[in-house]
């Protein structure tokens, strides 16, 4: 029998398979995230054989020293950043992640929130609920359409083609997009390659991001790329925060450099950029692009099923590596 540290309450379906397998199972009791000290401290108490860790864990050296019998940290997350993998692997722990299992839910998040943002949803349903509303109106939020208008994707992986296909089938938007690579399967949507991400910026009605959070990609989108945006055009970003220089972003918003912009990551989350949550031309969403209740019990059946296999001796199934 394993001892198991889970450092936020998850869903129940993976701490109860590890449970079934014989382990000793401990969730921390804190109704939110552990700060450091808390971390290191619930390690050091318990003294886990592994480690079921969330994105808003800082997984480091420091935290893996406190736990020396832990050879493997699970992460319930697809993202990485939050770990360190030099450290990991000079002290011969394996990380993993839980990838591919929330596609479409993170795809079709994007599209509401590209949706809500372009046909003034929220901004509509603050209006009404602030008794605003007094009789239907010509000229009154109008949005915009987006049948015939271009779909600009910044990353045509797993979700990037996702909301690629959604957008082109079921809404009839045209494709561009910019990725390190050509994808032959954007082919089928007749999307169109862009050698920079410039060029997806400048021709795009709506840029949808779909990045990793790499040296490369911080602050992809800065006051200069977005000054080469349409005045009419939207920014969504399900991604990762700071791919996104977000007080560029409502500086933008609020000189009217691009017309709206629909976000589910910050740059410093939980904190939000001076001024954004002021903005009436952005749909604000609190990191939920995940939040199904079927795409979150996957998660937590995969995070486990990691850990069951590295306990038994096998290989788990999502190791990330340094790249």
């Amino acid at each position: 029998m394993a001892k198991i540290y889970i450092t936020r309450q998850i869903p129940e379906s993976g701490p109860a398979a590890l449970r079934a397998a014989g382990h000793d199972v401990v969730v921390s009791e804190k109704n939110g995230v552990l700060t450091k000290d808390e971390l290191l401290e619930a390690l050091k108490e318990n003294d886990p054989d592994a480690v079921l860790c969330l994105l808003t864990d800082k997984i480091d050296a420091e935290v893996f020293d406190a736990a020396p019998k832990a050879k493997i940290f699970a992460s319930y997350s697809v993202g990485f950043g939050h770990m360190d993998i030099a450290a990991a692997s000079e002290r011969g722990v394996t990380l993993t992640n839980t990838p591919g299992v929330l596609t479409d839910t993170v795809a079709e998040h994007a599209v509401a929130m590209m949706l809500a943002a372009t046909s003034r949803i929220v901004e509509g349903d603050r209006f009404t609920r602030a008794g605003k509303y007094e009789g239907w109106g010509p000229m009154m939020l109008l949005g915009t359409d987006l049948k015939g208008k271009t779909l600009g994707i910044l990353g045509a992986g797993r979700i990037g083609s996702r909301v690629a296909e959604i957008a082109h089938h079921g809404l009839g938007m045209s494709i561009i997009y910019y990725d390190i690579a050509v994808r032959d399967y954007m082919d089928v949507i007749g999307a169109t390659f862009y050698d920079t991400a410039e060029e997806v910026l400048e021709n795009a009605d709506v840029v949808s991001i779909h990045v990793p959070l790499l040296d490369s990609t911080r602050h992809l989108i800065n006051a200069e790329r977005i000054a080469l945006m349409k005045p009419s055009a939207y920014l969504v970003n399900s991604s990762r925060g700071p791919v996104i220089e977000e007080k560029a972003l409502v500086a933008a918003l609020q000189a009217g450099t691009i017309k709206g912009a629909a976000l589910d990551v910050y740059e410093d989350e939980p904190k939000l950029a001076d001024g954004l949550a002021a903005l009436e031309n952005v749909v604000i969403t609190p990191h939920i692009a995940s939040a199904t209740e079927e795409t979150r019990g996957k998660m937590s059946d995969m995070a486990a099923e990691n850990i069951m296999m590295f306990l038994n001796g096998g290989t788990p199934p999502n190791i990330v590596e340094k790249k």
